[in-house]
């Protein structure tokens, strides 16, 4: 997975079952705001918003 952290990397060491452990958890402590910077999900939940708005402004100056 790409990291995108903007701390400087440490020197290659050996893969450990510690380090296997800290880089799970790593990946699972960027939550949320990660998800959402993902483009295919930003893209669905535009068109969706695109569409609750339609339907909002059509039901406020049609019906």
């Amino acid at each position: 997975m790409l990291e995108t952290s903007r701390e400087s990397s440490p020197a290659p060491t050996e893969v450990t079952e510690a380090t296997e452990a800290t880089d799970t958890a790593l990946d699972e402590r960027r939550g949320c705001l990660f998800a959402l910077s993902q483009p295919p999900l930003m893209i669905f939940l535009t068109v969706i918003g695109c569409l609750l708005l339609m339907g909002a402004v059509h039901d406020l100056f049609v019906l």
